[in-house]
């Protein structure tokens, strides 16, 4: 490696001595051919001009030699990596490990196993003792199907969590409520948002009875909530999913449903049908209600 280097310096200095000598002559041959040189100013101008490329081409080769050598550098400390890892013999030197033997003009050499492979294996062995130690004999570690029933366990809180928030209650799911505090809740989100329309009682103004058999888009807890939820614009009533909770929706729809059968001071005139409860999965699936 030094001895390259060595002569690749060598060479460098050959080519500017070289390139210095050229630069000399040159100058000699234009003092000796004109009785004015150097006060002619073009005879300066081509003379700066000439050493501003003869630097420009110096610096040119110096740099590339020193980049080639940099490569020669790095080319070697990769083979000495290669080497250390793989115990790689030089290609001059396979003479002396190539077998005797010959199969259809191949040759086999009988290279080592390399080491990085060689550790990779006993990492295994040692990973697989760790593995038995603390899964199976120390019990430190929990196993794949551990793991599952506590992760199911988890999901099932969770899951018992979002019911009783009412987050996963939907127009398919909800069922009346029948417990008197949360009615209570319902009766308060009444007052503050539908009396206007409907009244106090559920006798209805803008918005239809609510205490009669007639509904427009069917009666029943899945019905109210749903027009609760998606509303009806062309009739004036927006949809309250976004201010209002599901539980909040539900509220508010089980607390419509204890209008049925009362009597209202002014009621309005009956709108729409009469609905049965057990037509309702058949009938009225697809219908809003109200």
């Amino acid at each position: 490696m030094n001895q390259m280097i060595n002569n690749i310096i060598r060479d460098l200095k050959m080519k500017l001595i070289s390139i210095f000598l050229l630069f000399i002559t040159v100058n000699n041959a234009l003092a000796a051919g004109e009785s004015d040189f150097p006060p002619n100013y073009y005879d300066i101008v081509a003379l700066i001009l000439l050493a501003i490329v003869m630097i420009a081409f110096i610096g040119l080769i110096y740099f590339e030699s020193k980049k080639e050598v940099e490569k020669k550098r790095k080319i070697s400390l990769i083979t000495k990596l290669d080497q250390l890892l793989n115990r790689s013999v030089p290609i001059e030197k396979e003479d002396e490990i190539l077998f005797d033997h010959e199969y259809d003009g191949i040759k086999e050499l009988d290279s080592r196993v390399p080491p990085w492979y060689t550790g990779l294996f006993y990492a295994t062995i040692l990973f697989s003792i760790i593995y038995l130690l603390n899964f199976h004999v120390l019990n430190t570690g929990k196993l794949m199907y551990e793991e599952y029933e506590e992760e199911m366990k988890i999901a099932s809180l969770k899951q018992d969590e979002l019911m009783n928030s009412g987050a996963l209650i939907t127009e398919e799911s909800v069922t009346q409520l029948t417990d008197d505090s949360l009615i209570l809740a319902g009766k308060q989100i009444y007052d503050a948002n539908c009396v206007a329309c409907h009244t106090a009682d559920g006798g209805g103004l803008v918005g239809p009875n609510l205490t009669d058999e007639y509904w427009i888009h069917g009666g029943g807890i899945k019905n109210i909530f749903k027009i609760v939820k998606y509303g009806v614009p062309s009739k004036g009533m927006i949809s309250w999913q976004t201010q209002l909770t599901p539980l909040q929706m539900q509220q508010v729809a089980s607390y419509v449903m204890t209008f049925k059968g009362t009597t209202p001071l002014a009621p309005k005139a009956p709108e729409g049908e009469v609905w049965v409860e057990e037509e309702s999965s058949s009938t009225n699936k697809d219908q809003i209600n109200l």
